[in-house]
């Protein structure tokens, strides 16, 4: 069992590498924005899979990687770059905006992400990156509705 919760929330082992793996969670997220981003129910389902994963599963990931919110952790990311284009128009543009932006909240975690940061467990492992995509959602729907 600690191999899948490992392979699950460091998605597919990218979280284990020493060269950015919260950016590299980002991407994987991305790549499976791409692949499903025309198939709103499969685009639903693989969301809200990957939410559902992560708050089974990051605890339990906590206690073997034996520190809190561990950067091996990044399933967060991926789930939070997929909400972060939830419902925006495909466009290169929009995803090298959502990932930049949703990179920068990741990052410096504006109120009340980190806050939640600072809960243990998995509430605050995913909820900080669902504040950060939240944040990069809401500035992407408006920019569509401002070009269009």
């Amino acid at each position: 069992m600690r191999r899948i919760i490992k392979f699950t929330t460091s998605f597919f082992y990218l979280g284990h590498s020493p060269f950015m793996p919260g950016t590299l969670g980002s991407l994987a997220g991305l790549l499976v924005y791409f692949v499903v981003k025309d198939k709103l129910p499969v685009y639903t389902f693989s969301l809200l899979f990957l939410f559902i994963l992560g708050i089974l599963f990051s605890s339990e990931a906590e206690k073997i990687y034996k520190r809190k919110d561990a950067q091996m952790i990044v399933i967060d990311e991926a789930c939070g770059m997929m909400l972060s284009l939830f419902l925006v128009p495909y466009s290169l543009w929009m995803m090298i905006l959502g990932f930049a932006l949703f990179r920068v909240f990741d990052i410096f975690k504006p109120p009340p992400a980190k806050a939640i940061e600072k809960f243990s467990g998995a509430f605050g492992i995913m909820f900080d990156d669902i504040i950060a995509a939240i944040y990069t959602n809401f500035i992407l729907q408006i920019v569509v509705r401002l070009i269009h």
